[in-house]
């Protein structure tokens, strides 16, 4: 994925009085990785309220920014240009990056760098943020400081985390009816053990899971698509259901874009009001054969998806696996991907977490995070390279954002260097989302102060569930090449994830800290300490 960082200058008073606070300029360098700092501006972070259109109160945005880079070329000559602290992404609950590396490195591979994505491994892992009492989203900011007992390198870094949760699902409660249309290829590669075997098993266990009222329609694609089912309501046909799941068997190759296009028609012909209506689909996404670009393949359905909000959700599989395709595919297509590799991921997903999770809370949902210019010298956000948004866009609700639903949590982690001395806010996370059924707009808004990212990183009073976090980016940084200021290298980072699965008594932390290990071996134990490359300074 390409991966850029947007730098802007302030316009207007704004420029003119935060280029007097940063007189001669400002220099930026790249992290390692090949990772570019990435800055924002808070110009009125605090102290200035605006409503948002959801009647909450909110910060008012920061004033339009514009340029790109360190120095912006005008008439042939450079000229500095001031930084902006202003970080503004779409919100993600993927997890197949994490799900695909623990694949990968049980078959006794490292997964390839381009497959790792950092926001997926740190949202893989049950958080303890506080629920809303209603629809909407909980804004919890902390931290903790990274230069007591992290690794060479740290000076004065904390790590911030952002945590957004919405309302659990009521399990006894009324849901929409689901129309669900799922579209599974049989393509020859299929064939290999833990591939459709695996989505056959998991379809019929979701058929005895769904509600009477649920619809389910099934459409199959290899070098064609066609319909085995068309949208036919559980109630008294389960058994047709099942026979239809079962005759499915591998053949050909793979055209995800006629899958996915035949999908979406059966989607629209089964379309129901009022119910929540979606696509699933279930692939190795190693299309070759027909459109293997996901943007084209989505422009060919984006009235149905548009018109009807249709909502696309992926489910990865196999061991050779379409990674770029299927980010790409339900990024754009207003969903989620995830990823499994055995019959207990596959019942966690498809039992667990699809039936609760059908309905939505909330539709084009993004967060910005305002530093304080007075206390932040710089700060860079660990992961969402193809999620980011433009800072001016964080209020332009036909920006697509993630579509969030009922008990989901997403964690943003940030490596932010304070000024030296320094007392007072850090920053303000502002959450925006849409209504799924009215589209209506509404925020929420959380802060951080420096006095709650005082203590150690891995300090009794540390949160347990922030040190996992840490853990899992950490490791997610280390699998790409990259360093964070204070990072540990992998054999610490096992020892610390082991102890925390025995703290939280998380199996899926157990789970964790078997990965780190494994990938430690395979880098032949090399995982340690290593000199933190500087980013560049602010002011």
């Amino acid at each position: 994925m390409e991966r850029r960082t947007y730098t802007r200058a302030y316009a207007g008073a704004g420029a003119r009085m935060l280029g007097l606070l940063l007189a001669g300029g400002m220099l930026l360098t790249a992290c390692g990785g090949g990772s570019s700092v990435d800055k924002s501006s808070a110009d009125g972070a605090r102290g200035r309220q605006g409503t948002s259109g959801g009647g909450q109160v909110a910060p008012a945005p920061a004033p339009d920014a514009s340029g790109e880079g360190a120095q912006k070329a005008e008439n042939g000559r450079k000229k500095s240009v001031a930084p902006d602290y202003l970080s503004t992404f779409a919100l993600d609950v993927d997890t197949a990056s994490y799900g695909y590396a623990r694949r990968r490195l049980a078959d006794g591979y490292l997964p390839e760098a381009e497959t790792v994505r950092p926001e997926e491994f740190v949202n893989s892992f049950r958080q303890d943020y506080r629920r809303p009492a209603g629809n909407g989203f909980s804004v919890t900011v902390d931290g903790a400081r990274t230069d007591t007992g992290g690794g060479a390198g740290a000076g004065d870094w904390s790590l911030v985390r952002v945590g957004l949760a919405t309302r659990v699902a009521d399990e006894h409660g009324e849901r929409p009816a689901a129309a669900l249309t799922f579209v599974v290829d049989i393509s020859g590669s299929m064939a290999e053990p833990g591939r459709l075997d695996l989505v056959k098993k998991s379809l019929s266990v979701l058929t005895d899971e769904l509600r009477d009222d649920d619809s389910v329609s099934l459409v199959t694609f290899s070098d064609e698509a066609r319909t085995l089912l068309p949208m036919t309501r559980l109630r008294d046909h389960r058994g047709k259901i099942r026979d239809a799941v079962d005759s499915m068997e591998p053949t050909d190759s793979t055209n995800v874009e006629a899958g996915i296009r035949r999908g979406y028609e059966e989607a629209v012909d089964g379309h129901r009001q009022g119910a929540n209506n979606r696509v699933v689909l279930l692939s190795d996404a190693l299309a070759n054969t027909g459109e293997t670009d996901a943007d084209t393949i989505l422009e060919r359905i984006d009235a149905a998806r548009r018109d009807y909000g249709i909502t696309l959700f992926g489910v990865g599989v196999g061991s050779d696996y379409g990674d770029a395709l299927m980010e790409r595919l339900t990024n754009k297509g207003d969903g989620h991907t995830t990823y499994v590799a055995d019959e207990t991921q596959a019942r966690k997903v498809f039992v667990d977490q699809l039936p609760a999770h059908i309905e939505l809370r909330a539709r084009d949902a993004k967060a910005q995070v305002a530093f304080d210019p007075q206390t932040v010298q710089q700060f860079k956000l660990i992961g969402y390279e193809d999620r980011k948004v433009a800072d001016e866009d964080f209020r332009n609700d036909s920006v697509d954002g993630g579509e969030i639903g009922p008990g989901h949590t997403v964690t943003a982690l940030y490596a932010v260097r304070l000024r030296d001395g320094v007392a007072g806010h850090v920053a303000t996370a502002t959450v925006r989302w849409l209504d799924p059924r009215t589209r209506a707009p509404h925020e929420e808004s959380g802060s951080v102060e420096t006095g709650a990212i005082d203590g150690g990183l891995w300090g009794g009073d540390s949160s347990k569930r922030l040190q996992v976090a840490a853990v899992a980016a950490y490791f997610a940084q280390e699998l790409r090449g990259d360093r964070l200021p204070g990072q540990p290298g992998l054999g610490e980072l096992a020892t610390r994830a082991s102890a925390l699965a025995t703290a939280t008594e998380d199996s899926s932390v157990r789970k964790l800290a078997d990965a780190i290990a494994r990938a430690d071996r395979l880098k032949g134990g090399s995982g340690s300490d290593g000199g933190v490359q500087q980013e560049g300074e602010m002011g």
